[in-house]
């Protein structure tokens, strides 16, 4: 005998979160990732960010 599918619904269905999850959400975020924003970049990561500069400016030349 299987299992029946466990329902899922659909995304508009799902209530949104309220403004007090979301604030108690964003200052976690923001507190837990606040060091990396005075980290030094890493050479190879300069490197790839260049390099996706270089593909968009190409892109939105005329």
């Amino acid at each position: 005998m299987t299992k029946p599918a466990a329902e899922t619904k659909p995304a508009s269905a799902v209530p949104p979160l309220s403004p007090s999850v979301r604030r108690h959400l964003g200052k976690s975020l923001r507190s837990h990732y606040a060091d990396s924003l005075t980290e030094p970049v890493s050479e190879r990561l300069e490197t790839l960010i260049g390099r996706l500069d270089a593909t968009q400016d190409r892109a939105t030349r005329p």
